[in-house]
């Protein structure tokens, strides 16, 4: 198995300008599948803190994004996001679903990027620390470790991304799917199902989750959130909107990102 060590920002500067806006139309109708089969299953409600991320920069001509953040009762916050110059060979895109403390099934995480060569992220976020509660990990990462472990010998032009950075490889689950790839249709379509399939795991076990106790719900919602913004605020790939849209709205991106700005409140786990 081959092995990417760089960052972001290296990987981009050393690769050609490249046109990926087929790729990245693919990757958006993709995301927005997957979107709108999760807000099949969930009460959804826009928070107003991202009406104005809608459309920023100068999509079509130059750097430009789309970020939109929901919660409900069940969802304490959801992202679908992309931002980039498509014409120039770089896009990072971003689905992420994480729970509300009623229950204690992992959160989703999906981000593909293109610059202009392709990766692709997946991974179910853990709520427990997985080697002092083994029956978490026999419930939500152990039936996975076939498949992984397949991925990793059948798909040679797959290259395992390794992150410079020691507090992301810490974030990642022991199932995460993290690799750089060449964007064939081949490859693109190993993508989806992997992605498809992992969203259709992740809603069945929500449906077939136990209730957090009640008295154990708000340490788990303050975990959660610890979690999130840590993650959103040492992403090495923010380096990138610092340099498309300056640090002051890169900040209010990476805020967005965790709930940061939010106006409607947080989900208390009572669905009554």
């Amino acid at each position: 198995m081959k092995e990417t060590l760089q960052h972001v920002e290296q990987m981009v500067d050393a690769s050609p300008v490249t046109d990926v806006t087929g790729t990245f139309q693919r990757w958006e109708r993709l995301l927005t599948e997957l979107r709108t089969e999760i807000g099949a299953r969930f009460e959804l409600a826009r928070d107003p803190s991202t009406e104005d991320l809608e459309s920023y920069g100068d999509p079509g001509n130059g750097p430009g994004g789309r970020l939109a953040a929901h919660t409900g009762p069940e969802i304490d916050w959801m992202v679908h996001s992309w931002i980039g110059d498509p014409r120039t060979g770089f896009v990072n895109m971003h689905l992420t679903v994480w729970l509300g403390p009623h229950i204690r099934v992992p959160h989703l995480a999906v981000a593909l990027l293109l610059w202009p060569e392709g990766w692709f992220y997946t991974d179910a976020v853990p709520r427990a620390d997985l080697t002092a509660d083994a029956a978490y990990f026999d419930r939500y990462y152990a039936p996975g470790e076939a498949a992984w472990l397949a991925h990793r010998e059948e798909h040679p032009d797959f290259t395992w991304f390794t992150s410079r950075a020691a507090f992301i490889r810490a974030s990642l689950s022991p199932t995460a799917y993290c690799y750089s790839f060449p964007p064939t249709a081949t490859n693109l379509g190993v993508v989806e199902e992997i992605l498809r399939g992992r969203v259709e795991r992740w809603l069945a076990w929500v449906d077939g989750a136990e209730a957090v106790p009640p008295g154990k719900r708000a340490a788990l919602a303050a975990r959660d959130l610890a979690v999130r913004r840590n993650i959103a605020e040492r992403d090495p790939a923010n380096v990138m909107g610092v340099r498309m849209f300056g640090q002051e709205t890169t900040d209010r991106l990476v805020r967005a990102l965790w709930g940061g700005d939010r106006v409607l409140p947080r989900p208390s786990g009572d669905l009554g």
